[in-house]
């Protein structure tokens, strides 16, 4: 079966009181409509059409960066549900599938939703997608007939009884793309906001002898976001399934509350994740990884042994082999750390490649960047670099070598050789007893002339 996904993106969230397109809005370091493309993305479509309106560039651009062949249209006047989703006419030209339509601010369908809704559609021809409310409050009601919908009564226009019903509408709905279109077109705008409602598709499909049902869901899978509050609750349901899923899959997770996941975090079984951990996006971390209290992860890997932390952060590009140690106050960015490394304390590494074993001292800095370029550092395996080490790149450090400690490091070091570049230590006895009498002697004098 053939089937096209429409996700409807074209609101401006005056809500959110914000210049972003609500759709932009992310949740778990990805725009809302991202997760509604990736919850869509499991019917396998044949098609996607994002119906974009505010910031249609900007939505646009976020889409693509999802799905690079995504279509987007644009509503450039908003009319209404059924009036965005005419907008995808022209896009799915010649389809003679199922589509479902789907809203971007309504990111947490399921895949078995979108499945039962598809199967649903075996006996009727349109299928709407309800939600048993346990606080129906303004939302839209659902009028059954046996397992047949009758009717879709909106809050402000059902009487005592609709009001009293509990299944409500979450506005997605599916039907084969002839029937689809030729509804929407017979939609009018005879009501108060003077919009075009695509719910009003029920009531003319039955008119037209068709037949209509409505399934039921999750209520948490149709929490819809129209402000910051609400954009803050779909974060918390975010971040309290993928913790669920990571425990189920095997991962420790000391005190689950207190991680904070990316919507594309990858974590093998056997790892442990301490409190306190940031995921930003792309990271992986392989089993059997320990990452301790209080660190940051984004963009980077992290393979089976390796322990990163406490109060470690790894920037894009970092990539540790297994057995790694990265410890306390050690920040890594682009830079590649081969099997065994430590690198243990206070210390920043950046564009450089960091041999097997080698063991990087405390307070040790790759100084990477001239301000105009960025250069590179080699430091081969076996090799000890001594504390407070600063290493000015391009510069390599051959395998075995070693550097003493509070050596500035400007040329290549073979390997096995021993490096040293610090100027000589010279005393000079008594001079700090007359340093403190001068320098005392010219704050009273700078005291007397401010008073």
């Amino acid at each position: 079966m053939s089937i096209a996904l429409v996700i409807l993106a074209a609101g401006k969230g005056t809500r959110m009181n914000s210049d972003l397109p609500k759709v932009l809005h992310p949740i778990a370091h990805a725009p809302m409509l991202a997760h509604a493309m990736r919850a869509g993305a499991a019917l396998a479509p044949a098609r996607t059409v994002i119906v974009a309106g505010h910031g249609a560039e900007a939505v646009t651009q976020a889409a693509r960066a999802v799905e690079e062949d995504v279509r987007v249209v644009v509503q450039e006047t908003q009319q209404g549900t059924a009036h965005a989703a005419a907008q995808a006419r022209a896009a799915l030209e010649g389809f003679e599938g199922e589509v479902v339509v789907l809203y971007a601010d309504t990111p947490f369908i399921s895949a078995d939703t979108l499945d039962r809704m598809i199967a649903a559609r075996a006996a009727h021809d349109l299928v709407i997608l309800g939600f048993h409310a346990a606080d129906p409050a303004r939302y839209g009601r659902l009028v059954m007939e046996g397992d047949s919908l009758a009717r879709i009564v909106e809050y402000k226009d059902a009487t005592e009884a609709e009001r009293a019903i509990a299944f409500c509408n979450s506005g997605l709905l599916a039907c084969d793309a002839t029937t689809l279109f030729e509804l929407i077109d017979a939609v009018g705008n005879d009501n108060a906001s003077g919009e075009y409602y695509l719910t009003d598709v029920v009531e003319i499909a039955r008119a037209r002898g068709l037949s209509a049902t409505a399934i039921a869901c999750d209520e948490a899978e149709t929490l819809g976001i129209n402000s910051r509050a609400d954009l803050a609750a779909a974060e918390a349901v975010f971040q309290a399934r993928a913790r669920a899923a990571l425990m189920e899959d095997g991962v420790t997770l000391t005190a689950p509350e207190t991680v904070h996941l990316a919507w594309d975090t990858v974590i093998g079984r056997d790892t442990a994740i301490e409190p306190n951990v940031v995921f930003g996006p792309g990271v992986t971390v392989e089993s059997g990884a320990l990452i301790r209290a209080f660190s940051h992860l984004e963009g980077c890997h992290v393979s089976r042994g390796a322990v990163v932390g406490p109060y470690a952060r790894l920037r894009p590009g970092a990539e540790l082999a297994e057995d790694c140690r990265i410890g306390n106050f050690v920040e890594i960015k682009n830079a590649v750390l081969d099997q065994g490394a430590k690198v243990n304390h206070l210390s920043y590494i950046g564009d450089a490649e960091i041999g097997a074993r080698a063991n990087i001292g405390a307070g040790t800095i790759t100084c990477n960047y001239d301000g105009v370029m960025k250069h590179r550092t080699v430091v081969g395996s076996d090799a000890f670099i001594g504390s407070d080490t600063m290493l000015v790149a391009p510069v390599s450090v051959g395998a075995g070598a070693m550097t003493a400690t509070g050596s500035v490091i400007t040329r290549d070091v073979e390997p096995e050789a021993l490096a040293l570049a610090r100027a000589p230590q010279v005393n000079k006895p008594g001079r700090a007893r007359k340093m403190f009498e001068m320098l005392k002697a010219r704050k009273a004098r700078r005291a007397r002339e401010a008073g």
